[in-house]
């Protein structure tokens, strides 16, 4: 009798682990957003976010024509867009916090080769990120903006809207911070076995014709813009065959260590 009937104890039991959870997501969401905040905060002191869209637009700046300047098309304009810098931009700043946090909250439930996997992956995620918007913007932008100035008629004087500008380099920033995180996405389907490295040692030509391709797609109608992202997706391809090699040796199951040892 005892048996047929269920203890509410122990259905209870069931409930509060994901309870506990839910409530663990929502305090670090939070912490996220309060270290997000007081990013902004920082950045709306100092530097300001007139100063950091004067940062933003000084590679275009550099190139225009003389006495040519941005121009505000929206009465709005000249409010909002450099607030929408300074979230990005206090996005980026406290990003390692928010990396933290999502760590924090997953890593309990991974057993130790799989944080031997994670960590690394968060890590050089997040570096790959800023180190393809910090390639786009010290040198893929000067050198955009100077091949289009040159093809520029001379009876056409260049005053691009301060929108237009920032929805311009957001669609850069990402496409290079993606482009740029073609090693991590290698690793990851060799480690989840979905795809072995020899296949992407085989895989190598397509690759690198899809690359000019994805390039050609996301990236202005210039050959400059699309070569400095199709090249360095192309060495960072072969970069991730060989962190995906160690990745796959260095991050199995012990059960899979002590198969592999015993062959």
């Amino acid at each position: 009798m005892s048996d047929s009937n269920p203890n509410p104890d122990e259905l209870g039991g069931t409930e509060q682990p994901f309870v506990s959870h839910l409530i663990e997501l929502r305090d670090r969401l939070i912490r996220a957003v309060i270290a997000i905040g007081v990013a902004f905060l920082v950045l709306a002191i100092y530097p300001s976010p007139s100063a950091l869209y004067d940062l933003l637009a000084a590679p275009l700046v550099a190139h225009l024509p003389k006495g040519a300047t941005l121009i505000a098309t929206n009465p709005i304009s000249p409010f909002m867009v450099p607030i929408k810098v300074t979230m990005l931009a206090a996005f980026m700043l406290a990003l390692p916090v928010v990396l933290y946090q999502v760590w924090a909250f997953v890593a309990p439930g991974l057993y130790s080769h799989e944080k031997k996997l994670v960590m690394p992956l968060i890590i050089s995620s997040t570096l790959l990120f800023f180190a393809g918007v910090a390639f786009c913007y010290f040198f893929v932008f000067g050198q955009v903006f100077k091949f289009i100035q040159s093809f520029a008629p001379k009876s056409i004087t260049a005053a691009p809207d301060i929108e237009a500008y920032l929805s311009f380099v957001l669609n850069m920033f990402l496409a290079f911070g993606a482009a740029f995180e073609v090693p991590v996405v290698l690793v990851i389907l060799a480690r989840m076995g979905i795809v072995s490295v020899e296949k992407f040692k085989s895989f190598r030509s397509y690759f690198i014709v899809i690359a000019f391709v994805i390039a050609a797609v996301v990236t202005p109608p210039d050959v400059v813009s699309q070569l400095a992202l199709a090249i360095p997706m192309c060495l960072l391809y072969e970069l991730g065959i060989w962190a995906a090699t160690l990745f796959v040796k260095h991050t199995q199951a012990p059960d899979a260590e002590a198969d592999a040892a015993k062959s």
